[in-house]
């Protein structure tokens, strides 16, 4: 496997990012530094992953040494990347009414489940996919926050603003969860 376009004509900056990002994903202190210098640091590191893999430690990216770690580099970047994002479209004209059951629905009680744990205002909805009255009043207590008419009911503008307003209440809540520990 070849790297990406980036990495060409640049082999030692190349070697020393893909150890950082796999020694991140092992959850190892960094200590390479991508600056296209072979120096007495990115040896160590390649020697760390050598002895890590099982090949022979001599602190030099030879060809096997190279392939394993071109070979693990996608997945360790996969890894410790943030998630990739989900741009859900809704069809402009549609509104979700109480009653009505679908995926959309089962998306924004999501939403305003997260939602919850950092408004006390909004309840928490049914977990069914289906607008019910718990839900349509959790929508109402978002909508009158966003200061959107209360409706209850899903149409594409509280899409929008649940959909702007879920990742700021999850990352809030992440935070606040990593300063606690």
């Amino acid at each position: 496997m070849r790297p990406n376009e980036s990495f060409i004509a640049q082999p030692v900056r190349s070697l020393q990012t893909m150890l950082r990002v796999i020694g991140e994903d092992d959850g190892r202190e960094l200590t390479v530094i991508p600056d296209g210098i072979y120096g007495a640091q990115t040896q160590a590191e390649v020697s760390r992953f050598q002895q890590a893999r099982g090949l022979p430690i001599s602190g030099v990216a030879d060809g096997a040494t190279w392939e394993r770690i071109v070979a693990e580099y996608p997945d360790a970047l996969t890894r410790v990347s943030p998630a990739q994002s989900v741009h859900i479209i809704m069809d402009p004209g549609k509104i979700f009414r109480r009653g009505e059951q679908s995926h959309y629905i089962l998306l924004s009680q999501a939403m305003l489940l997260a939602l919850s744990d950092v408004y006390a205002s909004i309840s928490q909805p049914s977990m069914t996919g289906i607008l019910d009255e718990i839900t349509a009043n959790s929508l109402s207590s978002f909508q009158y926050l966003s200061a959107l008419p209360q409706s209850g009911e899903i149409d594409k503008v509280t899409w929008k603003h649940l959909a702007l307003q879920y990742p700021l209440a999850v990352n809030h809540k992440e935070s606040n969860n990593r300063l606690r520990k």
